[in-house]
């Protein structure tokens, strides 16, 4: 799909190989992942297991985990197409940025050499879907104030606690559980534990009824004295959680304003030509002062959004990206996305707010975008902080 901005690839996208890449993944959702397919997905509640496995049988999952654990080899620019291309077909319901660009890059920096021989070969032929267990019902981006517990028992850890909100819930064979433990000193210590999906005592709640999103996956996790080995925690120490949560952050923000520019773009384009065929007034309805000043604005917004977003992309493919400068492009893209998919909800009119026009799925999907993955107003924190 052709942009609509007038902005180039950076150069490391520009590469023959991802170009190739690119053009393999939109091949396949194109053929996989049509409209009226994502229309099955959203009554079902869930992307089926079958697409799942296709997809990593294409090379859409995991896709910068090393050949030596089972995947392609790539890097960080593979997972940023298959973010794009989802996006801009609006398969926001397919939970591919958690398991691949969130979670699986735990596996690799935190878990032991047998965990990732276990587990990185199966997330990336999509047998075993990945999640992250954070977010609880009395504790969101405040992650110090997680209540689930993991005590030591004989063999490993015995966890308790409550998860919601979480995305691939009711999928999910494998769960990377935010928890905290008592440290040698006695003092808490938040620590990363692995839960498999059917390991006894756990459970999921019901598939979560929301405003947008429908076909992903979103649950309530429960866990009753699941008792999992002692490997189970990444790093192998408590306290280390934290650490380990702050340095993958800025990774997820910068997948999370990847998606909503994706979001932005379409309901750019979708607007753009829906403003050429309304008519209004004797003309169309583009050809309006007014409607062209708002369609200028949006154009710019975007493409300011583009290019600060395409910068934050070189600095993480440098290594330079931090957690202050991941929080401002969150920001920034998501507050911008929010605001252009109102003002073309608007150019629209009535027909905006009718469900069977994309524009009308485009402002539901796009609401969550401000606030998972840390909320703009934790965002405007941690950018507070570096003045």
């Amino acid at each position: 799909m052709t942009s609509v901005l007038p902005i180039r690839e950076i150069d490391p996208m520009l590469d023959e190989e991802i170009i190739l890449y690119r053009d393999a993944v939109a091949r396949f959702l194109d053929r996989h992942a049509t409209p009226e397919t994502l229309d099955g997905w959203r009554l079902a509640k869930q992307v089926p297991a079958e697409f799942w496995r296709m997809a990593g049988e294409a090379g859409l999952l995991c896709p910068s985990i090393p050949e030596a654990y089972g995947g392609p080899g790539g890097d960080f620019r593979h997972d940023w197409v298959v973010l794009e291309e989802t996006g801009r077909r609006g398969l926001e319901g397919f939970g591919v940025a958690v398991h691949s660009s969130i979670v699986a890059p735990y596996l690799l920096h935190y878990a032991t050499e047998a965990q990732k021989a276990r587990w990185l070969p199966r997330a990336v032929s999509g047998e075993t879907i990945l999640a992250v267990a954070m977010t609880e019902p009395g504790a969101g981006s405040d992650l110090q104030g997680v209540r689930t517990r993991a005590m030591r028992c004989d063999g490993g850890w015995r966890i308790n606690g409550q998860k919601t909100f979480i995305s691939n819930g009711q999928s999910a064979g494998l769960i990377v559980v935010v928890a905290k433990a008592a440290k040698e000193d006695g003092s808490d210590g938040i620590g990363l534990f692995l839960v498999e999906g059917d390991a006894t005592g756990f459970r999921r709640g019901t598939n979560l009824d929301k405003v947008g999103r429908e076909a992903q996956d979103t649950s309530e996790l429960f866990f009753d004295d699941v008792v999992v080995p002692e490997d189970a925690l990444l790093g192998g120490s408590v306290g280390l959680g934290f650490g380990q949560l702050m340095a993958m952050l800025p990774q997820e923000r910068l997948v999370i304003a990847c998606m909503g520019m994706a979001l932005m773009e379409r309901a750019l384009a979708e607007t753009i030509a829906y403003t050429k065929d309304r008519k209004a007034f004797g003309k169309s309805l583009i050809d309006l002062q007014n409607t062209q000043f708002k369609l200028a604005d949006a154009k710019t917004a975007a493409t300011a959004s583009r290019a600060f977003l395409q910068h934050g992309l070189s600095e993480h493919l440098a290594g330079r990206l931090d957690a202050a400068f991941a929080a401002m492009i969150k920001l920034f893209v998501t507050e911008t996305e929010w605001k252009l998919i109102d003002d073309c909800v608007q150019l629209f009119g009535g027909y905006g707010y009718m469900n069977e026009y994309p524009i009308a799925r485009i402002f539901r999907d796009a609401r969550i975008d401000r606030v998972h993955g840390g909320a703009s107003e934790v965002m405007r924190l941690i950018v507070g902080r570096t003045l």
